[in-house]
C-alpha cells in the first residue's frame, strides 16, 4: 500500500455513551494569603437522549479539567425521565433556592418549548414535546439546572410510595393464601 493510501484511512472515532453541553462557565477567584487564585467553575449536563441525563457542577484551573471534571460528576448524577406519549408524565412545579420552575405535558409536535439551561436539559433528555417556564426572578443558570433537576427527580417513585407498593403485594400474597385456605377446607367438605 502507498503511503497516500495510509494517510486516507483514519481510525473511526467511537460515539460516546452521552452527548455533553456546557451550559455555565465562569471563571472564580479564592483570596488567598499569597493573593488572588484563578480557577474556571463548569456545568455540564451530559445525556443520551434517551431518558437519562445528568450535570456537574466542579471546578479546575484549567477550562478542560474543569468540564472533564464536571463530566466525570454530571455521569454519577444520572437521573431517568420518564416519557409517555412523547411527553412527561404530567404537570409539575419545582424550586431551588431562588429557582421555581414550571414543567408541563405538550402536545404531540410541539417541540421543547424552554428557554436557557431547561431546554438544554430537556433536550438531552429526550424529551420530544414539553412546555416549560421559569417562574423565578433569578437567571442563575446553575440555580435553575438544580431547579430542573428536582422537579425531573419528582416524577420517580418515592420512599412512601415504595412502602405503599410493598404494603399492598403483601396483603395481595395474604388474599391469595387464604383463598387457597377456603379451597381446601370446601374440598375436603368440612362444614
Amino acid at each position: 500500500m502507498s503511503q497516500q493510501g495510509r494517510s486516507r484511512m483514519k481510525p473511526k472515532k467511537e460515539k460516546p455513551e452521552f452527548d455533553q453541553h456546557v451550559v455555565d462557565l465562569a471563571r472564580v477567584t479564592r483570596v488567598t494569603e499569597g493573593g488572588k487564585r484563578m480557577s474556571f467553575r463548569a456545568c455540564v449536563v451530559i445525556g443520551d437522549r434517551n431518558g437519562r441525563v445528568g450535570y456537574g457542577v466542579e471546578k479546575g484551573p484549567d477550562v478542560q479539567i474543569a468540564v472533564e471534571k464536571a463530566v466525570n460528576q454530571a455521569k454519577k448524577n444520572i437521573i431517568h425521565v420518564p416519557i409517555i406519549k412523547e411527553t412527561l408524565p404530567h404537570r409539575v412545579d419545582a424550586k431551588y433556592k431562588a429557582a421555581k420552575v414550571m414543567l408541563k405535558p405538550a402536545p404531540k409536535g410541539s417541540g421543547v418549548i424552554a428557554g436557557s439551561a431547561i431546554r438544554v436539559i430537556l433536550e438531552m433528555a429526550g424529551v420530544p414535546n414539553v412546555s416549560s417556564k421559569m417562574l423565578g426572578k433569578t437567571s442563575n443558570k446553575i440555580a435553575n439546572v438544580k431547579a430542573v433537576f428536582a422537579a425531573l427527580e419528582s416524577f420517580g417513585p418515592k420512599v412512601s410510595d415504595a412502602k405503599r407498593i410493598k404494603r399492598v403485594e403483601h396483603l395481595q400474597e395474604e388474599i391469595v393464601v387464604k383463598e387457597d385456605v377456603i379451597a381446601d377446607i370446601k374440598t375436603n367438605k368440612i362444614f
